[in-house]
């Protein structure tokens, strides 16, 4: 009886949890179906419209994008996911937390993973709604490294093209058409924005906002620079690149010298969840008397909390900035 009322419980779950995501695909559907917007801005250099759009904005508004327009974090959200390559909407994003919040809920209500109630339903809501923003996250520090390692590269070309004769400005479109994407899709925005008539300093800065790394602010610090005092650009690009390159070498010093200390804390933090998998196949009994204990439940959460803890101190030690 028991197996049976397990299986229909799941089931009916599980179709609560696909009912959700496709309520809120098909929510996000309709939104696809908007005119996408341009990806350049037309510029005068006033902070507060870098935002205008040259495609005309249909009259109907998503009310949550207006909502988080109100508060101010709809553009740092844009941003962030633009960052990471993604054409998706911060509406798609909020969305698909939303519905992984409540999934997760469910779970956390349905398994009670932590002996309570409330706690388990709380880590599976914090847990599963993590998952969107997570992914965004991953694909944005793997885009963010991209572009960081095909900078060197860039910079090279780019001072060639400058002591054959060319202008920057055709430098830098044969660079965004030459060079791989991600890096050549972002040098493509930056030349159409002044091609179309924002100032250099202007295209820069939005260049510099849209990747957030040191090498491109010492990049665009060096144009800029240039332009105010004068100086062979050329060289000091190459001079830039070379200043790159070493700190390559020095973050994968760094990076060796750190591995045994982040092998460390994976091993450290893996080793407690795989025992705790383990233990109900190699002794049955060995767990379950603690989970059903009052003062074993707040053992189990206290361990829990300490785990996450005791890792996040780790990284932050083997996190070396270079």
């Amino acid at each position: 009886m028991i197996p049976v009322i397990v299986t229909v419980s799941f089931l009916v779950l599980f179709a609560i949890v696909m009912v959700a995501v496709s309520v809120g695909y098909r929510f996000l559907e309709t939104q696809r179906k908007k005119q996408v917007e341009g990806m350049l801005h037309v510029v005068s250099g006033d902070p507060s419209e870098r935002t205008e759009s040259i495609v005309l904005e249909p009259v109907a508004e998503d009310p949550l994008e207006s909502f988080f327009r109100k508060t101010g974090e709809i553009e740092q959200l844009r941003k962030f996911i633009q960052q990471a390559g993604l054409t998706w909407s911060p509406t798609r994003l909020v969305t698909s937390t939303f519905i992984a919040a409540i999934a997760g809920a469910l779970l956390g209500w349905f398994l009670r993973p932590l002996g309570f109630v409330a706690l388990s339903i709380l880590a599976g809501t914090l847990a599963f709604g993590s998952f969107p923003y997570m992914y965004v996250r991953v694909k944005r520090r793997k885009r963010l490294a991209e572009i960081e390692a095909q900078l060197p590269e860039a910079l090279d070309f780019l001072a060639r093209s400058m002591r054959a004769g060319h202008a920057f400005s055709i430098s830098l479109e044969m660079l965004g058409q030459e060079s791989p994407d991600p890096l050549g899709q972002e040098f493509r925005v930056l030349f159409n924005e002044q091609n179309l008539g924002a100032p250099v300093d202007v295209a820069l800065g939005n260049f510099s906002d849209r990747i957030p790394l040191l090498d491109i602010r010492m990049f665009v610090s060096s144009v800029l620079l240039q332009r105010q005092t004068g100086g062979n650009l050329s060289e000091i690009l190459i001079r830039l690149a070379y200043v790159i390159r070493e700190r390559f070498k020095l973050k994968g010093q760094v990076k060796a010298a750190s591995a045994h200390g982040r092998m460390t804390a994976m091993i450290l933090s893996i080793l407690p969840v795989f025992m705790m998998l383990a233990l109900p196949i190699v002794a049955p009994g060995y767990l379950s008397g603690m989970a059903k204990d009052p003062d074993g439940k707040w053992m189990i959460a206290g361990a829990v909390v300490a785990q996450l803890f005791g890792y996040y101190i780790m990284r932050r030690i083997v996190d070396i900035k270079v």
